[in-house]
């Protein structure tokens, strides 16, 4: 009697799995979801420009000087956000100055 309390094959462990799944799903799915909050949180700048937004921000400026050249992508940034603006070329934090 005591080792047939004692085989592993006399518990069913498909019947656990239901009732513990959830309750520890939760807690993982919040610590996951406060630590991508965590990593995306940015310090807001003084300088204007597009947001970096998960580094979509980055990409779509950098895709901008490529497709319209420098020239014509300073003229479009200069015109959104004024004289003075950061934008990232290349992956690095550049800003575009003029008057």
């Amino acid at each position: 009697m005591v080792l047939e309390t004692l085989n592993p094959m006399h518990y069913n462990i498909t019947t656990l799995v239901p009732d513990t799944m959830p309750v520890a799903t939760v807690p993982i799915l919040i610590l996951m979801c406060f630590l991508f909050l965590i990593w995306n949180h940015e310090e807001t700048s003084s300088i204007p420009g597009p947001g970096y937004c998960m580094g979509i921000g980055p990409l779509l400026s950098h895709g901008r000087f490529l497709w319209m050249g420098v020239g014509n992508a300073c003229n479009y940034y200069n015109k959104t956000y004024g004289e003075f603006v950061r934008v990232w070329i290349s992956g690095e934090e550049t800003f575009i100055i003029s008057k």
